[in-house]
């Protein structure tokens, strides 16, 4: 294959330079440049802009957390705050210091950093790792300077701050992703490598609609004007500036290239700072969330190291826990729901009222998962038949479209996820988990690959990725990616944060849910 050198570069007329860049750069050009000049600096400015909104916003939300709290806690506030030795200051005074710490911590842990927010659980591990780090910084202080300070200052503020911190940058997000749909505050990328990479990187990349990223066109080794993915491919190697430059854009992923040499790559990086265009690398890995990978430079090589998610020991006994608690909470508050669902099952068909089906759990183990029955009597008896008309008994979701077998009370409770409460017994006993994978037949589990297998190293949940993201209205790819990809990467805060949008999309289910 060939081996492809420096791209060429342009010369180009000096009056198109940057304003303010001519004496000093043509003193100091950059190495590898020679009489190049950018055609002007292209860096995207709306995730400065919207790094700035998260600023004012964290200090309203702070603000207005001190202020609740200060209601709840009002006869422990009205006591001023003193030490020995100290000048007795007030507690309105005490918070607006903690505030400020609070502000500082946010920025010290780069949550409001333009390649994490928006982005991820990256930015709501943040968050929560900034509001501990600003009241144990408060406590430290407090023990060396033997402060009293209140302790409902650490019980109540601590948690009602970081929840809103959370909400807050939560409707940010939102709002930014409703932009994103519009075409507005997006980086114009020109993803450049082989084929084969740059389509991988073209298809995930769209398949995030709220990735902030809009491909404008393809670099390959021969340009063949082929599209990829519905991309344009606008030149070579060697007409990579020039393509930048045509299309305007603010960002290059480099998505891999055995045949662009290291020499040719670092040239190229060179004349993309010259336009402050982003250099992305894209390894050639797929489904890792950012917490995993770190970044080590070794003897010049930018090495990613890849860390692996432990569901074993600790971490597994924290999540019981949390699920035992959840599941009977949950259990407690939701009995009267139940109740209602119960007698509405039992007095509009007949039939038990609760339906038990053989499913498998972790490590392939078979269990009995509960539901109120939402079907027909002999529901199972027509699964085959079912299947077999619509010519789907090849595939491991066993889901029948329009299907004939469930009742009119049945619908209601698919469409909202009522029929799945009793499952809060199964994760109480140990059989799922409040977050898991989707669980599935012992036929299905049939149709497994080595891939799929990988879905069975952790519980089932009640809720998942998969119910999150298009529940009924996913394939079986999009199932098992969204499955393995929270195997993978599993954490406390995705949990907590695919709870909270579970219980929005039951709300809400809109069309994706039968």
């Amino acid at each position: 294959m060939t081996r492809h050198t420096a791209p060429a570069t342009q010369h180009r007329d000096p009056s198109s330079a940057v304003p303010g860049a001519g004496v000093d750069d043509a003193q100091n050009p950059a190495p590898g440049a020679g009489e190049h000049r950018p055609s002007g600096k292209r860096v995207a400015r709306w995730p400065e802009r919207y790094a700035s909104r998260l600023f004012y916003s964290d200090a309203l939300v702070i603000a207005l957390s001190f202020s609740i709290y200060a209601l709840l806690a009002l006869p422990e506030l009205s006591l001023p705050v003193a030490w020995d030795g100290g000048p007795r200051i007030s507690y309105a005074l005490a918070l607006f210091v903690l505030g400020i710490i609070w502000l500082i911590c946010l920025d010290v842990v780069d949550s409001r950093d333009r390649h994490t927010v928006s982005e991820g659980f990256a930015e709501y591990q943040r968050i929560v790792r900034a509001s501990l780090l600003a009241f144990g910084l408060a406590l430290v202080i407090a023990f060396f300077l033997r402060i009293d300070l209140a302790r409902s200052l650490f019980v109540l503020a601590l948690p009602i701050g970081a929840v809103l911190l959370i909400v807050s940058r939560s409707l940010w997000r939102r709002w930014l992703h409703r932009r994103q749909l519009q075409g507005k505050d997006v980086h114009r990328a020109v993803v450049i490598g082989e084929r084969a990479k740059v389509g991988h990187v073209i298809r995930s990349i769209q398949r995030a609609s709220r990735a902030g990223y809009h491909i404008v066109g393809a670099v390959t080794e021969r340009g063949t004007r082929a599209e990829i993915e519905s991309v344009p491919v606008l030149g070579s190697y060697a007409e990579a500036e020039q393509t930048v430059d045509s299309v305007k854009a603010d960002t290059v992923i480099v998505a891999g290239a055995d045949d662009l040499d290291p020499q040719a790559m670092r040239e190229l990086g060179w004349a993309m700072a010259d336009r402050d265009v982003a250099w992305i690398v894209a390894p050639a890995l797929t489904d890792v969330a950012g917490p995993r990978i770190h970044a080590r430079p070794v003897a010049g090589l930018p090495l990613v190291h890849v860390s692996f998610p432990k569901l074993e020991g600790i971490n597994r006994m924290a999540k019981r826990s949390f699920d035992i608690v959840g599941s009977a909470l949950l259990l407690l508050l939701l009995s009267p729901v139940m109740i209602v669902v119960a007698l509405a099952v039992k007095l509009t068909s007949t039939g038990p009222l609760f339906y038990s089906q053989e499913r498998i759990g972790r490590r392939g183990r078979p269990f009995g998962m509960l539901k109120f029955r939402s079907m027909v009597a002999n529901a199972d008896d027509q699964l085959a038949g079912l299947l077999d008309q619509q010519g789907t008994t090849d595939k491991p979701l066993f889901k029948v479209v329009n299907d004939p077998r469930v009742t009119r009370v049945g619908r209601i409770l698919r469409r909202y996820s009522l029929d799945e409460l009793p499952q809060l017994i199964n994760v109480l006993l140990g059989d799922m988990s409040l977050v898991g994978p989707r669980p599935q037949r012992q036929a299905e589990v049939e149709l497994y690959d080595d891939a799929a297998h990988r879905r069975l190293l952790v519980k089932p949940g009640m809720s998942g990725l998969w119910q999150v993201s298009g529940r009924s209205t996913l394939s079986w790819e999009d199932s098992l990616r969204l499955d393995l990809y929270y195997v993978e990467n599993w954490s406390f805060t995705q949990d907590i944060v695919i709870l909270l949008r579970t219980f929005r999309a039951v709300v809400a289910p809109g069309e994706t849910a039968h």
